[in-house]
């Protein structure tokens, strides 16, 4: 609307002044509205940047896709055509999951710091602004129609032509400048906009300086410089206030005289007007000067926050690896601690397995030793015991008392044959023993050899 009306102003040859400061509202996407709302569009002003909204409702085909995918999921299932069901179920569930991001990304809006976003829904503003930061708007025809800087001082610079003074004497032209602010942004995207905010401000301020002038006479005229204009501040704060705008500061830098009183100043005033066409001039480039380093300063920020993100992950990264080596080292040091306890463990085992196979075999030696001698001693008693049952045994004749003469005889053959017998019945009885024990003995030390060498 403000372009139609400029268009309008410079067809019927009615223009802006040179050096006058122009407002409107610019058309960007989410990307440049910083760049717009800090640097301006074509040198002109912009405090309030329209975003391109590319969200769309292109999601609910997806919607619509999964509805069709069930539908045909849900005859399947009821007409024999079973094998449609789980392929159209899988691509119902997976539209529907697609639909789901593609809404949850396209309903994530970021304000940028010092702004205020202004959200419409169905096309009229729905409640307070939004503040900087990341927001969902999750209604499908919920937009951020305006986003307006609320918290940048705005030079406006409005250059007044010829201004009457008391005597009706025309000046030149009076150069105003102020800075303003933007309190409510949903007030002034409502109520007036940025383009007719432009018209509205340059007649206020024509009709502020046009009524101060009116008080001056003309050889007073250089006495506006820089003067005081608290009420001009005043008025116009109180003209803008219901547009949601404040005034914060205001003067007149520069007062041109007529052409014919040019040639009637002094040096001084000349000098003085010098000096403030440099102050001014300066202004604006120490002006520019901060945008520019406040802008270094912001992308130094970015870089020094990239950096100590960076720093931060090889810091975690070291950590983790030193946390790591030690848990190795720690990890290697109780296996070679329990290896060697275990070897020590095996050996210590291994001892005690040999003591007690030593002790053992020295008590096997000792029990035989006693079993071996037990042995002997009763083998010998055997022996004994069979030599005395094969001793001579007395062979008694009984002899009748009438028979002297056979008894003679017989008692002089036995006393011939005894003795004989006796010796060779003993003889014999006696090897045999002696061999049978022999035998015996041979036999239990052969079990006894083999016994320990079992053992």
């Amino acid at each position: 609307m403000s372009q139609m009306v400029q268009e309008q102003m410079h067809e019927a040859g009615v223009g802006r002044p040179r050096g006058m400061s122009s407002i409107k509202e610019a058309l960007g996407s989410w990307g440049d509205i910083r760049q717009l709302l800090r640097g301006g569009q074509s040198g002109a002003i912009v405090p309030v940047v329209i975003p391109k909204d590319s969200r769309g409702l292109r999601w609910l085909a997806l919607v619509w896709l999964a509805l069709w995918a069930f539908a045909s999921a849900a005859v399947g299932a009821t007409t024999d055509a079973g094998w449609v069901v789980v392929p159209a179920a899988v691509g119902g569930v997976l539209a529907l999951l697609l639909a789901a991001l593609w809404w949850w990304r396209s309903s994530i809006v970021e304000i940028e710091e010092g702004t205020v976003g202004v959200l419409t829904k169905f096309g009229a503003i729905a409640g307070p602004g939004l503040s900087p930061g990341r927001h969902y708007l999750w209604h499908p025809w919920a937009r951020v129609a305006y986003v307006v800087d609320v918290t940048t001082e705005i030079p406006y610079n409005a250059p007044v032509l010829a201004c009457p003074t008391h005597e009706n004497v025309p000046l030149k032209s009076i150069e105003f400048f102020l800075k303003f602010r933007i309190l409510n942004a949903v007030q002034f995207v409502q109520t007036i906009g940025a383009g007719n905010f432009d018209l509205v401000l340059s007649n206020s301020v024509q009709d502020a300086i046009r009524q101060r002038s009116r008080l001056v006479r003309t050889e007073r005229a250089y006495d506006l410089r820089g003067s005081d204009v608290a009420d001009m501040q005043d008025l116009l704060n109180r003209q803008l206030a219901r547009y949601g705008v404040q005034i914060l500061g205001c003067n007149i830098p520069d007062v041109q005289l007529p052409t014919q009183y040019q040639q009637h100043i002094s040096t001084r005033e000349r000098v003085a007007k010098e000096l403030s066409a440099y102050e001014k001039e300066w202004e604006l480039t120490r002006k520019r000067r901060i945008d520019t380093l406040l802008m270094d300063i912001e992308r130094s920020k970015k870089v020094r926050d990239a950096k100590i993100v960076e720093v931060n992950a090889s810091l975690n990264k070291a950590r983790k690896d030193v946390a790591q080596m030690l848990e190795e080292q720690e990890t290697e040091a109780q296996r070679v601690k329990y290896e060697i306890e275990t070897r020590g463990r095996t050996n210590l085992v291994a001892a005690q397995g040999e003591a007690r196979a030593q002790e053992q075999l020295a008590t096997a030696y000792r029990d035989n030793r006693a079993v071996l001698g037990y042995e002997l001693a009763r083998r010998r008693l055997d022996v004994g015991a069979q030599l005395a049952k094969s001793a001579p045994q007395p062979v008694i004749v009984q002899t009748d008392g009438g028979a002297t003469d056979s008894s003679a005889l017989s008692t002089l053959m036995l006393a011939q044959l005894l003795p004989q017998l006796g010796q060779s019945n003993g003889h014999r009885a006696q090897r045999a023993i002696t061999n049978g024990v022999d035998d015996q003995l041979e036999s239990l030390a052969d079990r006894a050899v083999r016994a320990l060498d079992q053992r």
